[in-house]
Order: C-alpha cells, then sequence, then structure tokens
C-alpha cells in the first residue's frame, strides 16, 4: 500500500490555511477578501488574489456565485445593464457571506467590483477571441470583404488596389494572390488584430511595414502579424496576459485591449527582429520563439503592463 504525501501535504496546507485565516479574521476584524482589497495594490497583484480566494473557498453561496458567473461570461452576456446587475448581486452575495457591513466597508465594495469585472471580464475576452478565431474569413460577408480592403487603404493609402485577387497582396506580406487563404489558422481574429494595429496605430504599423521590406532584414508583413495573433491568443488562453490585462485594464477588459497587447507586442517584435539580425527569414522560427519567452518572462512580473506609447523613428 502506498502512502500519498501529496494527499497529506494538502491536507495540511489546507488546514493551516484554515487556522491561519480563523486567526486573522479574529485579530482584525477582517475577512479574507477585505485583507486582499485593503492590503493589496490595485490591478494584477490584488485581483489574482482575490481571484485565488474565491476559487478556492468551500462556501456553497460563493461556489454557485463563481458557477453563474462562468456561465455569464461564457455566454458572453457580462456587458450592459446585465453587468451592472450580475456585479451588484455578487457583491451582495460576498457581504452577506462574510458578514461585512456596506456602510462601513464602502472601498471594499468598490475593490470587489473592480476585481469581479477583471476576472470575468478576462474569461469572457476569451471567448470573444475564441469566437473570432472561429470564424473563418467569407469573401461573400461584405463586412469581412470590406476590413480586407481597409487593411490596404491603411498601409498602403497612395496605391490602388488593383483588383480583389492580386500580386498586389505579398506587397503587405501575404503569401499570394488571396489573402483569405491566410487566415485559415486564426480566422477572422487574425485579420481584425492586423486592421486594428493598420488603423489605431497607423504610423507605427506603417512605420513596421517599412522594416518588414527592409532589402536585408524584410520578413512578410500580414504572415508574421498572423503569427504573432496566434502567439497573443495563447498568451491569453493560458492566463500568462492576466498580468498585464489586469494592470491595464481600469473596469471591464474588451476586445480592445486584446488588440491593443497584439498591437504593441507586434511593435516590440519588429525591433527585436531588427536588432537580432537575422541571415534571412529561415531564422524566424527561432527568433520567433526566443521573443515569446522574453515576453513569458516578462510576464512573470505581477506590475508588468505593456505601455501603448510607440515611439516610432526612421531606421
Amino acid at each position: 500500500m502506498m502512502f500519498n504525501f501529496g494527499s497529506v501535504y494538502l491536507y495540511f496546507y489546507l488546514r493551516v490555511r484554515a487556522i491561519v485565516k480563523w486567526f486573522l479574521r479574529k485579530t482584525t476584524n477582517l475577512c479574507e477578501l477585505q485583507r486582499i482589497c485593503y492590503g493589496k495594490p490595485a490591478g494584477f497583484v490584488r485581483t489574482d488574489s482575490v481571484e485565488y480566494s474565491l476559487f478556492n473557498s468551500r462556501i456553497p453561496e460563493i461556489q454557485l456565485m463563481i458557477k453563474t458567473l462562468n456561465g455569464i461570461a461564457q455566454r458572453r452576456r457580462f456587458s450592459g445593464r446585465n453587468q451592472k446587475i450580475v456585479l451588484e448581486q455578487s457583491v451582495k452575495t460576498i457581504l452577506i457571506v462574510k458578514k461585512v457591513k456596506p456602510t462601513i466597508h464602502k472601498q471594499f465594495i468598490v475593490s470587489i467590483t473592480r476585481c469581479f469585472e477583471h476576472i470575468w471580464g478576462y474569461q469572457q475576452l476569451v471567448n470573444e477571441v475564441e469566437n473570432l478565431r472561429l470564424t473563418c474569413f467569407d469573401s461573400m460577408n461584405e463586412d469581412h470583404e470590406d476590413k480586407l480592403q481597409r487593411l490596404w487603404q491603411a498601409l498602403m493609402p497612395d496605391i490602388p488596389l488593383e483588383s480583389r485577387i492580386t500580386k498586389q497582396w505579398q506587397d503587405i506580406g501575404f503569401q499570394g494572390d488571396d489573402p483569405k487563404t491566410d487566415f485559415r489558422g486564426m480566422g477572422m481574429l487574425g485579420l481584425e488584430n492586423l486592421l486594428y494595429f493598420a488603423e489605431e496605430y497607423t504610423s507605427a504599423a506603417r512605420h513596421v511595414h517599412l522594416h518588414s521590406i527592409h532589402p536585408k532584414y524584410g520578413y512578410a508583413f500580414a504572415i508574421v502579424g498572423i503569427n504573432l495573433t496566434s502567439m497573443v491568443y495563447n498568451l491569453l488562453k493560458d492566463g500568462s496576459a492576466k498580468t498585464h490585462i489586469y494592470n491595464a485594464c481600469k473596469s471591464l477588459p474588451s476586445i480592445r485591449a486584446f488588440h491593443q497587447l497584439y498591437s504593441c507586442l507586434f511593435y516590440e517584435f519588429d525591433k527585436f527582429w531588427i536588432e537580432s539580425k537575422p541571415k534571412d527569414v529561415m531564422e524566424f522560427s527561432s527568433i520567433r520563439n526566443q521573443f515569446e519567452s522574453n515576453i513569458r518572462d516578462v510576464l512573470t512580473n505581477p506590475s508588468t503592463v505593456f505601455q501603448i506609447n510607440f515611439i516610432v523613428d526612421t531606421v
């Protein structure tokens, strides 16, 4: 018969944690969530601690609340009036279960509400991004076609597109005459990211595009952009992006937050690529992997937030 040290360790850990929580509650008259909200700085540090506390709670009312909020985020209904009602009900559950007096602890209500917006807004963002990734580019869809045309106009405003299917698309880094084939892996998410970068940060995007056609260090702008969409998507899915998102967003994270993170990382990758001085594009995979490794290291710092403040030089 084998002795399960892992189970024993977990049992004693939970017992000690429960005793410590009970002791702190008695000596401070504050529950764990209050101590987190009052004692930790706003952003990732606070929200991550609240998230850990909630998801490790064995209180039935809190477990039910979490299940309800997960379902709302999954259906992407955490917005507008519904968001306000859901947040109020959820915070009320915490106040009742933890016996917190709302008239005395008004700041706690503000702080815990913000944490709830971060936690379940992030879950909703993951689902929204996933939906875009699974949406295939449809050349019969006017909206899809319009976004593709806008991408060209944002990057090449002085050069008219001769036709829908043309070798000109290769000038902005697509592989062939028809860009739709390059969106298969990331679906509309790839196009939405490229378009956001090109329209919202036009100077920076054109600067990066100019680097991409460098005679020595050039690369396929659109293809690399779609590849970076995959990278940022994985950072979001596995939770690594929480550090930036929780620090950057003052309220509910939206798809805009994802596009901004993507834009920042595309710009940073371009600098990293040029500084790496690759011999040719065959070095792309190794440089890209090193870049992702660096970004993941940066995201382990709880204070990390990528600033959307592009300084476009003339290099």
